[in-house]
């Protein structure tokens, strides 16, 4: 019997090592009470009775349970801090994947940090040089007709003017020949071509409002409606506008004439923007897309070409009734369609821009998206006009009306950042 009994201590002593070794790794600093329990007597009543006092019990519960709400803390952290690198992987991602294009959604670009505002960054040196000699292709025009103007009129003023003039366009001409030059020779002095082009930039700037003072002095001798408006350059400082606001307006018809050939896209020709809506009314060419008109943010994709630099005379009607539009170039209807902002009124109290595309309410331009060329007789109607009061707009008839919304008359914009008036040439060549 005490043969028995001692080997039963010995399996208890030898148990409770056991547990000790294995469990304290766990738990840390834990005691583990061994007691012997006769053969007949159920094992988990004698450990309630005898084995463990009540302290050293609830003791262990609470080392456990702080234990276990530790790890579920840790868990918590890691799955917060999965959440941050898994928002930051899908930006990148995302990020990524819009760089290689421009992304536009219901016919508007999507929206880039920094905007430049001579419009021609990415385009390569070949293309910037095309356009500075377009432009001064276009001043020496001006030129010749201000000779023409001072010859009839013997002014000394103007011939001193016109001789300063003459002298800063043989400069830009020596510019762009030493740019091209530069080009030839394997692009050595391209170094410094952001500075050059910002002196280039400046010096048309100038260039233009001398000229534009000049053309100040003719007003007199021709009638308010005869000018046409020339923007140059891709920028975001050259426009026009509108002194007074649209009414509210249930239809309309717009009409205009236009002559360029810029690409990708002609821009801008007008847009018009109200209080917390960039897009009332906009018409716009931007990139390789086609011409759009936009309503309430709403597009419709116009079937106009007229980037060929030649005066071409284009017209949109639309009504707020199931949204019906029409387009007609040079007098003839080119498109039509229905559902473009279908009982949406056109709001009073915005601001109506020539030239450039609103971001915000008067400003926000982009010179990206800037109108190129020229322009002349921008009306606006609140009607549908028929179909022969554009034929006779666009074939400059005598019967022609001036819009009752909007006329073209010199003293209903204000002209900013060079951009130029002159006599208006179309009408006089068709008839």
């Amino acid at each position: 019997m005490e043969a028995g009994a001692r080997g039963m201590h010995w399996k208890l002593l030898i148990l409770s090592c056991l547990l000790s070794d294995g469990m304290s790794q766990d738990f840390g600093q834990t005691q583990f009470i061994c007691t012997s329990v006769p053969k007949d007597m159920d094992i988990c009543a004698a450990t309630l009775q005898n084995s463990v006092p009540g302290e050293d019990l609830k003791s262990t519960v609470m080392q456990l349970r702080e234990t276990v709400l530790q790890q579920k803390e840790t868990i918590m952290n890691q799955k917060e801090t999965i959440r941050e690198l898994t928002s930051k992987l899908t930006r990148c991602e995302s990020q990524s994947a819009s760089e290689p294009g421009d992304a536009r959604v219901g016919g508007r670009r999507k929206e880039t940090g920094t905007k430049n505002t001579m419009g021609d960054v990415s385009r390569g040196p070949t293309d910037t040089l095309a356009q500075l000699s377009q432009t001064l292709q276009s001043l020496k025009q001006r030129l010749e007709n201000l000779e023409q103007f001072s010859r009839n009129n013997n002014s000394v003023q103007a011939n001193s003017l016109k001789d300063l003039l003459q002298s800063k366009i043989d400069d830009l001409e020596k510019q762009v020949l030493s740019r091209v030059n530069g080009l030839e020779e394997g692009k050595p002095g391209m170094r410094n071509e952001s500075e050059q082009r910002g002196r280039v930039e400046s010096t048309l700037t100038s260039l233009h409002q001398r000229i534009t003072d000049l053309e100040k002095g003719q007003k007199e001798n021709r009638p308010l409606d005869k000018f046409q408006l020339t923007f140059p350059l891709r920028t975001n400082y050259m426009y026009a506008k509108v002194k007074k606001s649209l009414p509210e307006m249930y239809a309309f018809t717009v009409c205009m004439w236009l002559k360029s050939s810029a690409s990708p896209g002609v821009g801008t020709p007008f847009s018009y923007a109200v209080p917390g809506q960039a897009n009332e009314l906009v018409l716009i060419e931007w990139g390789n897309n086609p011409m759009e008109l936009l309503i309430n943010d709403k597009v419709a994709k116009l079937p106009f070409l007229i980037n060929d630099g030649k005066w071409h005379h284009i017209c949109v009607t639309w009504t707020t009734r199931d949204g019906v539009w029409e387009a007609y170039q040079d007098g003839v209807m080119r498109g039509n369609g229905d559902s473009l902002a279908p009982y949406h009124p056109i709001k009073p109290q915005g601001v109506l821009i020539l030239g450039q595309e609103q971001d915000t309410l008067g400003g926000g331009f982009d010179a990206t998206q800037a109108f190129v060329g020229d322009m002349a007789n921008f009306n606006i109607w609140d009607r549908k006009l028929s179909v022969g009061e554009i034929y006779n707009l666009a074939t400059c008839s005598s019967k022609a009306q001036v819009g009752n919304v909007f006329s073209w008359l010199e003293t209903n914009i204000e002209i900013y950042g060079g951009a130029s008036k002159w006599t208006f040439e179309a009408c006089r060549q068709l008839n």
